[in-house]
């Protein structure tokens, strides 16, 4: 059968250094951090006593109190950026076939601040079991693309993907190719993610994941520096519209590039270890360009996985080389995370979000963060270390990797490329 194309039509980003597309771009080429102090409650007991939280966000700005209240905070975000994704698509909602219309949603914990509430009531209370009716389907993975679709009508597929820290990649390319195997013309996808709670903070500290770099949280985040010693927690949602290539030309919709193609692999190795080697790392960057029909060299830019993490960023970085071979010298590799913390589950979204940026706008946002370099990482290696480059990007790839040896990889590429 002949795969149809699919291209994006429509952005929304809610993230720490940005709570709109706009906004978000603004932040990532002019090297903003969004790590701070944790506001939402006491950390002062806690290993890690920061993170990357929205800033200046009322969800009553965007959505019904009592609707909101229905709601996780991960579904909250879902819902505002999908907003902006679909007023930025700007489709006659009449002239949609909704039966073809879907949405594929990402979260890699969904609901756990609803979770955490709610047992720990249950816990102060006598026994008694009592729990807010909403409870489950406030904190269930799915339900923010079940908000969605009731939202706009919208009757095609619809699932959530859960892959940890892949979700919301696996969610695009799903999306994808449900449209080029004719299943649907429209399709919603992206990720959402609000893990900066008790639960989540304290579960990550357990595990030594985070940086405890409290004397200075905005360079907490250091892709590849040498002195990287764990991710910074972050939160938000990124949501894009993929749309089949006809039906966008046909109504006379923007544009901003085409969906090349998408890779997926397992480092069968260990549960949160990444394999030393980069295995995984690299079969789902030779699966994605296969899939794309694309040679390493047509490659400009690589959006890493890059969590700051001394043997996740090392592992990449190996896998990189082994990819593209000399040509990995000649590319833009960045971190986007240096920024905008680790968003789990919503982190593939708002990276290939930067990656379309890129594309569109000739500009690749900085690694920020970098002061000394890892004599175990090539220093050939372009890191766009601490400032924005311009670059003309027909070419780009963003990798999201989970905890369990999940690898997603998305490439996007200018239209026409």
């Amino acid at each position: 059968m002949v795969l149809r194309r699919v291209v994006v039509t429509g952005l929304g980003a809610l993230t720490p250094i940005g709570n709109n597309i706009e906004e978000y771009w603004n932040g990532l080429i002019n090297g903003v951090s969004g790590a701070a102090p944790i506001t939402y409650f006491d950390a002062s007991k806690f290993r890690t006593q920061f993170a990357c939280e929205l800033k200046n966000f009322n969800v009553e700005e965007f959505i019904d109190r009592k609707e909101a209240r229905k709601m996780d905070r991960y579904a909250q975000y879902a819902m505002v950026s999908s907003e902006e994704a679909m007023n930025d698509a700007n489709f006659d909602l009449e002239k949609i076939d909704k039966d073809r219309a879907g949405v594929i949603w990402g979260s890699g914990i969904g609901g756990l601040e609803t979770f955490q509430i709610e047992v720990l009531n249950f816990a102060a209370g006598d026994g008694s079991p009592r729990f807010n009716p909403f409870f489950i389907p406030k904190m269930i993975g799915d339900i923010a693309c079940g908000h969605i679709s009731i939202k706009y009508g919208f009757r095609g597929p619809n699932f959530g993907t859960v892959s940890a820290c892949a979700s919301s990649t696996n969610a695009i390319i799903d999306a994808f190719n449900y449209i080029r195997l004719g299943h649907a013309d429209v399709m919603v996808t992206g990720g959402s993610e609000a893990a900066v709670t008790i639960a989540g903070m304290g579960g990550f500290n357990a595990m030594h994941a985070l940086s405890t770099r409290n004397d200075d949280p905005k360079t907490a985040s250091r892709p590849m520096d040498k002195d990287r010693d764990g991710f910074v927690l972050g939160e938000g949602a990124g949501a894009i519209i993929l749309e089949e290539y006809e039906h966008a030309v046909a109504r006379g919709a923007k544009i901003y590039c085409e969906i090349g193609g998408g890779g997926m692999s397992a480092d069968a190795h260990h549960i949160t270890a990444p394999h030393p080697e980069g295995l995984g790392a690299r079969n789902v960057m030779l699966n994605c360009l296969r899939d794309a029909g694309l040679k390493p060299t047509d490659v400009d830019g690589v959006n890493m996985h890059g969590t700051s993490t001394p043997l996740g960023d090392m592992a990449e970085s190996k896998a990189i080389e082994q990819v593209f071979g000399e040509h990995a010298y000649t590319m833009n590799l960045n971190s986007t995370k240096s920024m905008t913390g680790h968003l789990l589950g919503a982190a593939g979204a708002i990276e290939t979000i930067s990656a379309i940026l890129s594309i569109k706008h000739g500009i690749v946002p900085p690694t920020i963060n970098h002061f000394t370099d890892d004599e175990k990482i090539d220093s050939k290696l372009n890191f766009t270390f601490n400032t924005a480059q311009k670059r003309e990007m027909n070419v780009v790839m963003s990798n999201t990797f989970g905890f369990g040896g999940h690898n997603a990889c998305v490439l996007v590429k200018k239209l026409g490329f």
